[in-house]
């Protein structure tokens, strides 16, 4: 007998699925948000991303950073630092 119960049996499924959806865009959302308000990427790991703009290092100290992170070799390092400098 097909009634109004034939289909419950999975309907608490389906409720199930949909608050841990909820949940989760919850989570991400804040997640998201208490990284932009800390000034950097939520992924980063102090909170603050290489160079955005407002951030308050100077060019200076955004390629010395670079530098110690090894995202420059020595020779780009320095091209770039007498560049700041002026010295083409």
């Amino acid at each position: 007998m097909g009634g109004y119960g034939s289909g419950m049996g999975w309907t608490w499924m389906f409720w199930l699925l949909l608050i841990v959806g909820v949940l989760l865009l919850a989570g991400l959302g804040i997640w998201f948000s208490a990284g932009w308000r800390r000034g950097g990427s939520a992924g980063s790991a102090d909170g603050r991303g290489a160079g955005l703009a407002g951030s308050g290092d100077t060019p200076g100290e955004i390629l010395d950073e670079r530098f110690a992170r090894g995202e420059l070799t020595a020779e780009e390092y320095h091209e770039r630092l007498r560049t700041l400098k002026g010295g083409n």
